[in-house]
């Protein structure tokens, strides 16, 4: 079972049916708590949780989950996992950020989510970020390291775990029995489609900070470019 979960940790239809119920919750709390969790396919196991928790559960994804028990505890886990990303981030962030050549953190990713959260804020940077993949698992350590309030940290993570569970598990729940027939053609481009949803606020942001240096490239040029002129008038001038 552990070689089978090595190999299908990607494959979310294998994941789920192999480890039920309580297996998600954990992977919930992982992927959302736990530095290394971020390559879990979060959205993808919760669509695919309310499916076996429909009516086409057994059908579609092999297996029966109870909507009930995924309706509180994926909330519960989400928002568990985050105040302990946020509280490692608050306790030891500084220097596990500052460590020059980490392959996880460098500085360049403090850098980039202080910038995130003076450009959309603390608490929608909060909220947006539960709903994009990789992103959601580290941007709770890093408002730890940035300090944001406790309270207030508390307050977003919750409306953005609630948010983002029941809607990925509401989705798979009540379209259940639409998916079923088509779930194993078509479950990899949704969540491929899912999943650039997800991160083209990222998109936008990365193109738009491309943009902005290519400007300021072009500007630093032409401001150089005017004083050589001048310099070069200038000499003319005196030779003349």
């Amino acid at each position: 079972m552990t070689t089978n979960l090595a190999l299908n940790v990607l494959d979310a239809k294998a994941l789920i049916s192999q480890v039920g119920t309580y297996g998600l919750l954990a992977i919930i709390f992982a992927e959302t708590g736990l530095l290394v969790g971020f390559f879990l396919p979060g959205d993808s196991l919760l669509v695919l949780a309310g499916v076996a928790a429909s009516s086409a559960g057994l059908k579609a994804i092999g297996t029966q989950m109870p909507i009930g028990v995924l309706l509180v505890g994926a909330p519960l886990c989400a928002i568990a996992g985050a105040q302990l990303g946020h509280l490692i981030g608050l306790k030891g962030g500084k220097r596990l950020f500052q460590r020059p050549d980490s392959r996880l953190f460098r500085r360049e990713h403090v850098e980039k989510a202080e910038e995130y959260f003076v450009k959309f804020g603390p608490a929608k940077a909060v909220l947006m970020a539960r709903f994009i993949p990789v992103v959601r698992t580290f941007l709770n350590p890093v408002a730890g390291t940035l300090e944001m309030p406790a309270g207030q940290f508390f307050l977003w993570n919750v409306i953005g775990g609630v948010a983002w569970t029941e809607a990925m598990l509401l989705l798979g729940y009540n379209f259940g029995a639409a998916l079923a027939p088509v779930i194993d053609t078509y479950l990899v481009p949704a969540m491929a489609l899912l999943i650039l949803l997800s991160i083209s606020p990222i998109l936008i942001e990365v193109l738009r900070e491309r943009k902005k240096r290519r400007l300021a490239g072009a500007g630093g040029a032409a401001a150089e470019g005017e004083p050589m002129a001048g310099a070069t008038a200038g000499g003319r001038h005196r030779k003349d």
